[in-house]
């Protein structure tokens, strides 16, 4: 029912693009979307104790080679068997000193359920779809399009990588 609510309202009140959006760094400043209008981005729900934690360096290698076509933000969650339970100050440590991680990570939100929040309400009202396990993702084109890819698919694959 509270999902519901905050879907209702967010149609009603929220922001119609992705751009309108501000929400939290891991280090606690304000990141305003409106700087990524005109990009691609790659909206990906990570997760430090997981099976497919090590796609955090297929996103540093896809941030790498393609910067300049697809802006990558991670957005930590502990809804999936309690794989992120750490800090943010601890999930920028692990990101830093296992993958070197240098792409936009953001503060820890839930991505499901009845506290998701209002971005993942706002990208499951585009796709219809909403993350079944860590590392799902988004690809949000300039023209609005959005598309969603499960976990299994690897950020460095064909399936993503061609719509760059």
């Amino acid at each position: 029912m509270k999902s519901l609510i905050l879907f209702l309202l967010l149609m009603i009140l929220g922001p119609s693009s992705i751009y309108e959006f501000k929400m939290n760094s891991l280090d606690g400043k304000i990141i305003d979307f409106s700087q990524y209008k005109g990009k691609t981005l790659l909206i990906v729900n990570t997760a430090s104790e997981c099976g497919y934690t090590p796609q955090y360096a297929d996103l540093q290698n896809l941030h790498e080679t393609f910067g300049n076509k697809v802006i990558i933000l991670g957005f930590p969650a502990n809804n999936f068997g309690g794989q992120e339970p750490g800090t943010n100050t601890e999930i920028a440590s692990f990101c830093k000193k296992n993958y070197g991680v240098t792409f936009q990570m953001f503060e820890k939100i839930s991505v499901k359920g009845c506290d998701q929040h209002a971005l993942y309400v706002w990208l499951k009202e585009k796709t219809g779809q909403e993350p079944g396990w860590n590392f799902s993702k988004y690809l949000v084109k300039p023209d609005g399009t959005v598309m969603f890819f499960k976990s299994g698919v690897k950020p460095m694959d064909k399936e993503i990588t061609s719509q760059l």
